[in-house]
């Protein structure tokens, strides 16, 4: 063989090489860049573990069910936002619901699933993956594995120290109130958000990803939803525990309230959970979360998340974390410990995922809905992808299930 072809050979061999190596990092991120789009938005959103490396959460082994309730039908015919109705039906529709239950006095009393979804089908919930991480973390503090949230995070990440989290305490990341600078916006391709996303899909750290952000603003100022935030948390409670995220998940949640089925969360390739939003999970598990936090973090007896904490999750502390028009918050719904707190009187609050993931919650009524959507319009203008229109749903069930209790209460009296 002569020179030429021996190096021609050695190089095709090493393109082979390479691009054996490199084809599942490249085809990761093209389905990334491909995920949301409308013809193959709702497989993917269900199939996330055939496409990412992830770690598993398994049912517990005392499974709890809720009782089921099918005859109090719970739902209006029709709620109204922004001066508009929609009819119930044609809203789950249109937004691309997936799942919706009712859950009232812990009973199921409305369960429907859509496009192929059933009870037992676990999807990727977004950032609705930062309120369990909440509830993690404050079983972490109650313990006393965190010491305090007056830490500042780089005092158990030092890895942090010289980006914009140095210095920056605990209680300000929970609050989305870090001070870091960052562009949250899923329509916006070059945003720092995207960014992380094919990174992410690369393979690359997050770790390290969180250690480039630089400050925009001073800590526990202003209220700008950082979703890197969350992922600065679980490196805390990771480094704080000793265990990765999903393992803590298993010991302290999933098998306490006998979560229903088995989940999973996706991780990077150096095994750390995308806490921020990688949980896939079902919407009975969704529930049981939500029943968790309306009896204050105590299930059938036994407080698995302390009821300070519980309280300061759903409470905004400080001027710029209250609901309503705020010149110190980009957002009019309030913020708590990675819960959304709207203005009201009944002490509602959310957990809210991108393309319309949701968890409501109203301990005033007892009343639990859940939302698991595949919604590819989430990006536009369109008010199908608002919080605030499912919230207008969420008070009009409410709203029915007070009106036929308060007709049911003069025919018990007779």
């Amino acid at each position: 063989m002569k020179t030429y072809q021996k190096i021609l050979l050695i190089l095709t061999l090493l393109l082979i090489g390479v691009g054996a190596y490199y084809y599942p990092k490249l085809k990761r991120v093209n389905q990334v860049m491909h995920f949301f789009d409308e013809d193959i938005i709702v497989d993917n959103f269900r199939t996330t573990n055939e496409m990412m490396t992830f770690k598993e959460v398994k049912a517990a082994k005392n499974v709890h069910t809720f009782p089921t309730n099918a005859e109090a039908a719970p739902l209006p015919n029709r709620f109204t936002y922004a001066g508009q109705t929609m009819e119930v039906p044609t809203y789950l529709n249109a937004s691309y619901t997936t799942g919706f239950l009712v859950l009232q006095n812990d009973t199921i009393v409305h369960e429907e699933y859509f496009r192929g979804h059933t009870a037992a089908t676990p999807q990727i919930v977004w950032s609705v993956s930062k309120s369990f991480l909440s509830a993690l973390f404050g079983i972490a503090v109650g313990e006393g594995t965190v010491r305090s949230i007056e830490q500042t995070v780089d005092e158990y990440c030092p890895e942090l120290r010289g980006s914009g989290y140095e210095g920056v305490r605990i209680k300000d990341v929970l609050q989305m109130s870090s001070g870091v600078a960052f562009n949250e916006d899923y329509a916006d391709f070059w945003s720092d958000i995207n960014r992380w996303g094919r990174g992410f899909a690369w393979g690359t750290s997050q770790d390290a990803f969180a250690a480039s952000l630089v400050r925009g603003k001073p800590p526990g100022t202003y209220n700008h939803y950082v979703s890197i935030n969350t992922h600065v948390l679980g490196m805390v409670l990771v480094k704080a525990t000793g265990m990765g995220v999903t393992a803590y998940a298993q010991e302290k949640l999933w098998d306490p309230i006998g979560m229903e089925h088995s989940s999973y969360w996706l991780t990077d390739d150096y095994g750390m959970e995308m806490a921020l939003g990688g949980l896939n999970t079902t919407v009975r598990n969704c529930a049981k979360l939500g029943s968790l936090f309306e009896h204050q973090g105590n299930w059938q007896g036994k407080q698995i998340v302390p009821e300070d904490w519980v309280k300061a999750s759903v409470t905004p502390d400080a001027p710029h974390l209250q609901p309503g028009e705020n010149d110190n918050s980009a957002h009019t719904l309030g913020y708590g410990y990675q819960w959304w707190i709207p203005a009201g009187s009944q002490g509602e609050f959310l957990a809210v995922g991108v393309y319309n993931q949701f968890i409501y919650v109203n301990p005033t009524t007892h009343t639990v809905i859940v939302k698991h959507s595949a919604n590819p319009g989430f990006t536009t203008d369109s008010d199908l992808g608002t919080t605030e229109m499912f919230l207008a749903l969420c008070r009009a069930v409410v709203a029915q299930k007070l009106s036929v209790s308060n007709e049911a209460e003069p025919t018990a009296a007779n």
